[in-house]
């Protein structure tokens, strides 16, 4: 037991930042470790600097990472713990499960957000992920769109696999809060919503959905990066576009 810990302990992965109180990212306070890579490429994404996975990333193990977020704990109240976004960490699935471990060993709640992409049930990853779903409190699943050929336009990838990762959760009773990034004039039509609200409503295990307005916070970072970015044009939604799709996403 204690060398198959001690392997855990030194599972390392690249980490792009973490953030100490994050108050949206699931229940209560939480800490928030930002994992390296990604292989859609959302047109609004707002971090683009986190799609490549060894180019700004850092190398840390798991120990390091859980340590430096128990420094925090005594902030936790309400349901508050650790959650691990990306990028998009199901690509260092190997050093989710390790800090996921030792997370639980530390009585530690886990949160998961996630969009999906690199899910399948092919070995082995299916059989790491069933690992990590015993390790997993909470999935924050983010859905782009419902309409797969639109879905490939704004993320360059498929949603197939994603919306079967949303119904094996539900397959298994595992918690999850479903996000929808609202943009203008791409996801804002309303036969998708209602579209998506009718996969929602398939699904036996979500708590929370969330309508997650449209921002240009990450402009200047593709100006940083010399990154074009395809919606400078494109304004947050407005008031009445955001109640039309909470009022059909959250009926």
């Amino acid at each position: 037991m204690l060398t198959i810990s001690n392997e855990l302990k030194n599972t390392k992965g690249y980490i792009h930042s973490t953030e100490s109180f994050g108050g949206v990212d699931g229940p209560g306070i939480r800490f928030i470790v930002f994992m390296q890579g990604c292989q859609m490429r959302c047109q609004y994404c707002h971090n683009p600097e986190t799609w490549f996975l060894r180019k700004h990333g850092t190398w840390r193990t798991a120990e390091d990472v859980l340590q430096e977020a128990l420094r925090y704990k005594s902030y936790w109240k309400n349901g508050g713990g650790l959650t691990v976004s990306g990028g998009e960490a199901l690509l260092q699935i190997d050093f989710l499960i390790a800090l996921f471990t030792l997370a639980k060993e530390a009585g530690v709640h886990t949160t998961l957000d996630t969009s999906g992409q690199p899910f399948t049930r092919e070995s082995p990853f299916f059989d790491k992920f069933q690992r990590l779903c015993r390790l997993t409190d909470l999935f924050l699943l983010d859905i782009k769109h419902i309409a797969d050929n639109k879905h490939k336009k704004l993320t360059g990838q498929s949603n197939k696999n994603i919306l079967d990762l949303a119904s094996y959760l539900s397959y298994i009773g595992k918690p999850v809060w479903i996000r929808h990034v609202l943009v203008p004039g791409i996801t804002t039509d309303k036969d998708k919503l209602e579209e998506l609200a009718v996969f929602i409503h398939t699904l036996k295990n979500v708590e929370r959905v969330e309508v997650l307005p449209y921002h240009k916070m990450g402009l200047p970072e593709y100006e940083r990066l010399g990154i074009p970015y395809s919606l400078k044009d494109i304004e947050p939604p407005s008031t009445e576009e955001i109640a039309l799709a909470e009022e059909i996403l959250k009926r």
